[in-house]
């Protein structure tokens, strides 16, 4: 009976390989593939902490803008205020709009002390000023988000190349073997697995960032526009 129960002990399987076994034994290619995709998992995380503190930020500092604006009666108090603001990009295109104007009503006031006629275009110069720096906030905020649409795109084709090379490499066993068991098949299948997993798992969370911040930065977007119109409103009313 003793030798019945050390005959099964010792006629048992070897066991499962690991996870670590499996990327160490991928051979230089599938690690490779592994590699490029822990990288990109490793930056788009990065990107994805880094942008998400600043867009909300950004959203926080400019309803707290927008607010003191509505409520404040001069542009030059409204102005220093926003030394304490530099995430908010509406107060930022603020600045480049009063600053602008700051220069040509100045301009105006020295061609009227020496008595030239007013030089025209100081209210369009207002208004491209605003859209400069609303274009230049825009980009800022844009900056490296489409690095999370590359890496959404890109990781599962990348994770199904790691698939066809397993794949690949379990027919290669099976042809230098001449069967087809399970024992041959597993390692490559494995492998293959392990590859598509890799390129899901850098792909999903850099999509939903992507949408979640492109949606943000066009609604930040659409308050520049909008607090550019209404700026331009004030200006015409009260300084043209």
């Amino acid at each position: 009976m003793n030798d019945v129960i050390h005959a099964t002990i010792g006629e048992a399987g070897p066991q499962a390989p690991s996870t670590f076994d499996i990327l160490t034994h991928g051979g230089p290619l599938g690690i490779a593939v592994l590699l490029l995709l822990v990288g990109f998992s490793v930056a788009s995380w990065a990107i994805i902490v880094v942008k998400f503190m600043a867009l909300r930020a950004a959203q926080t500092t400019s309803v707290e803008f927008l607010e003191h604006f509505w409520q404040s009666k001069r542009l030059d108090e409204i102005f220093t205020r926003t030394d304490q603001m530099p995430a908010s990009p509406v107060a930022q295109v603020f600045r480049a709009g009063y600053q602008e104007l700051v220069k040509v009503k100045q301009r105006e006031a020295a061609q009227a002390e020496k008595g030239r006629d007013q030089i025209g275009g100081g209210i369009e110069n207002v208004e491209r000023a605003l859209r400069r720096a609303a274009l230049a906030e825009l980009t800022e905020m844009e900056r490296l988000v489409s690095f999370l649409a590359t890496v959404g795109s890109t990781s599962p084709f990348i994770g199904l190349f790691g698939t066809v090379v397993g794949i690949m490499k379990s027919f290669g066993e099976i042809g230098a073997k001449g069967s087809a068991n399970l024992a041959t098949v597993a390692p490559g299948i494995s492998e293959a697995l392990v590859a598509t997993a890799a390129g899901l798992l850098a792909a999903i969370p850099a999509v939903i960032a992507f949408n979640v911040f492109t949606n943000r930065i066009k609604i930040l977007g659409s308050e520049m526009e909008s607090f550019s119109s209404d700026f331009m409103n004030i200006v015409r009313r009260h300084f043209f």
